[in-house]
């Protein structure tokens, strides 16, 4: 049994090698992913927010979130649609490979690119004055790493179910959308009504929020305001990649 889970084990370490080397190997994806949210962090935090240590503050929490969108939309979507589209998928199905590998692989290599990302936005805002406890810094670090996975099951969902390029229109803009409507780029006050209505069905927007009350910006008291309706906009996402899955599979 021990030599089993060992065996699944390798399986899994080096599907997630595998995935992590493909991606660094990408420039149109490593790039962008890792160094794109640093700089529109010190853009915003030291150009727009002219060094103001608040600013900066509430934007390390928000440019989190957005720096994890990329890597989860664009690996879970585009590269997703561009395996199916190659028969990779299809290779990775019939092998004797665990059923979870492929998309345990990828969720590791997300999370890995983003934890990178993070770290670069962390730094300048060290730089840009923010003082943070030690504990807020874990809790801010494991809400940006966690809020991975909502993004990537809507862009397994549409990997699972459109062709390429159809998938990278569609990533684009749901990324760009989400930042802007979800309050990631300027707080939502700032936004018109009826965008701060839309954003209640936003991960983005909650996971936002609840970034934002890890470093003090936002009540706790509200926590459960966001978590609850980030629960079901998960499941419904875990529902939308399950069933894509399923119809690939067919």
């Amino acid at each position: 049994m021990s030599s089993l889970v060992a065996a699944a084990r390798g399986v899994y370490l080096r599907e997630a090698g595998a995935e992590i080397l493909k991606s660094w190997r990408l420039p149109q994806f490593a790039i962008p992913t890792i160094v794109l949210p640093p700089a529109f962090y010190a853009l915003f935090a030291f150009g727009m927010g002219r060094g103001d240590p608040d600013v900066a503050t509430q934007m390390v929490a928000t440019f989190g979130v957005y720096a994890v969108m990329g890597p989860a939309l664009f690996g879970f979507g585009a590269n997703v649609a561009a395996e199916r589209e190659s028969g990779q998928l299809e290779l990775k199905r019939l092998s004797p490979m665990p059923a979870g590998a492929h998309v345990t692989a990828k969720l590791i290599a997300t999370m890995m690119f983003s934890a990178v990302a993070i770290a670069l936005i962390y730094a300048l805002a060290l730089a840009a004055g923010v003082r943070l406890g030690m504990a807020q810094w874990l809790t801010l670090a494991a809400v940006q790493i966690i809020a991975v996975i909502p993004f990537a099951l809507i862009g397994l969902g549409f990997g699972y179910r459109m062709a390429q390029k159809g998938a990278i229109a569609v990533v684009n803009i749901l990324f760009l959308g989400m930042a802007v409507m979800g309050g990631l780029w300027m707080p939502i006050a700032a936004l018109p009504e009826v965008i701060q209505t839309i954003a209640w069905g936003l991960p983005s927007y909650h996971l936002g929020e609840i970034a934002l009350m890890a470093v003090g910006r936002s009540s706790s008291a509200n926590l459960w305001l966001h978590a609850g309706p980030l629960a079901l906009i998960t499941l419904a996402s875990a529902i939308f990649a399950l069933t894509g899955q399923k119809r690939h599979a067919a």
